[in-house]
């Protein structure tokens, strides 16, 4: 049977926010959105209600690391301890519950829907006890790999296998390169290959530090000493001589089922040819900051029309889930961007990317009632501002048992 509720505020996402809006729910979805009182109404009061956010771009498996790497004034001294941490395969059993409280905590602050970069898989029993939606990435590396559709066959024969295993109705699978200081030409051009024969969605580290720029124009610096050390660098890699953007786009790799993320070095000439090609670009403006990459021109992004979705990286780099936390930091370094904008970036534009968008990131009659109500001062006059100002765990409700 249906039951409402309203709030003092509704946030629709695709819309201006309602005041005194009601919502209509039938068992796990929205029926009706209305901009006026609904008979019989459980009144809210003082909230915010809008869609849960949503977490473009995390590493879950990571959970564990948390606190455990330094920050950096340069990328590649954090990538150095971190490959060290990583050196010893973890326990997966404690992979999995620390994988388990950062998915809690998450929930707690708001989020309802992951993109997560997986290369091991071992998160997937604390993704499908937690019954959350989640695109997984299972993320490939291979600097200098012998045969990379071998690589990617055997990858996609492991996630088509994950997503056969009981609890995994809610996730759904994609194949994923790392970097392009990681990953070989031709093995990103086999996972492209992959993510066209199925639904296309795929995702990539980008434009994300200085040493990235300097080893795909020259081929020297930083990264390459780091591959040289690690014994994967080989001769038959040679730089393209252009920007890491435009060295994927010109293989094709870039389009509109591709998610780009960080794009911290990213130039007008690149912000333009993402924009040309359609992908999404999400920002995870506190991780580029803890692994000394520095801030993501996230004005220019807007400005020129580029989607802009947010993720929070890892616990590796970061020292919570929670996407508020992203948001404000966004508000901080991109005062000129709306905060209507930023609140789509972080629902709806997530949820586009991800293609969960028919159920999630909005609030709109036929989609799942995945819903948050954040408390409201009663100072507070321009709500919008206010939720991208930093919301924490203790200021927000889920409304998934309020029509039951």
């Amino acid at each position: 049977m249906p039951s409402s509720i309203r709030a003092d505020w509704v946030l629709p996402i695709a819309g201006p926010p309602t005041p005194g809006g009601s919502i209509t729910i039938e068992g796990n979805t929205i029926v009706a959105v209305d901009a006026l009182p609904v008979d019989g109404a459980v009144d809210l009061g003082r909230v915010a209600v809008l869609p849960a956010l949503v977490n473009a771009h995390t590493h879950l498996e990571l959970s564990y690391l948390r606190g455990r790497i330094p920050p950096a004034a340069r990328f590649t001294d954090w990538v150095k301890p971190l490959l060290a941490a990583r050196r010893t395969p973890p326990d997966p059993a404690l992979v999995a519950s620390d994988a388990t409280i950062a998915i809690e905590e998450a929930r707690a602050s708001g989020t309802g829907l992951f993109g997560d970069v997986s290369n091991s898989l071992a998160a997937l029993p604390a993704l499908r006890a937690s019954r959350l939606p989640a695109r997984v990435f299972h993320e490939l590396l291979g600097f200098n790999v012998a045969d990379p559709d071998a690589r990617v066959t055997e990858a996609r024969a492991r996630i088509d296998a994950a997503a056969q295993e009981p609890g995994s109705d809610a996730l759904r699978f994609s194949l994923a390169p790392h970097a392009p200081y990681s990953v070989s030409p031709a093995l990103f051009d086999s996972i492209r290959r992959d993510a066209t024969d199925h639904d296309g969605v795929t995702t990539v580290h980008l434009a994300e530090s200085r040493e990235e720029v300097q080893l795909l124009a020259d081929g020297s610096g930083p990264w390459r000493e780091l591959l040289e050390t690690l014994g994967v660098w080989t001769d038959a890699w040679q730089a393209p001589a252009v920007s890491p953007v435009m060295y994927l786009a010109r293989r094709g790799f870039l389009g509109r089922s591709a998610l780009v993320v960080h794009g911290v070095q990213c130039t007008a000439a690149d912000i333009d040819r993402v924009l040309e090609t359609r992908a999404t670009l999400v920002s995870c403006p506190r991780s580029n900051a803890y692994v000394g990459v520095g801030a993501p021109p996230l004005e220019s992004f807007y400005a020129s029309g580029v989607p802009v979705a947010f993720g929070t990286d890892s616990l590796a780099s970061v020292a919570d889930l929670n996407m508020f936390a992203e948001l404000a930091e966004a508000r901080r370094i991109a005062p000129t961007v709306s905060a209507r904008e930023l609140l789509r970036s972080a629902t709806l534009t997530g949820a586009q990317a991800l293609r969960y968008d028919d159920d999630y990131g909005s609030i709109a009659a036929g989609k799942r009632a995945a819903l948050i109500a954040v408390r409201v001062p009663h100072d507070v006059v321009d709500v919008e501002e206010y939720l991208v100002a930093g919301i924490e765990p203790d200021a927000i409700a889920w409304l998934d048992t309020i029509h039951e």
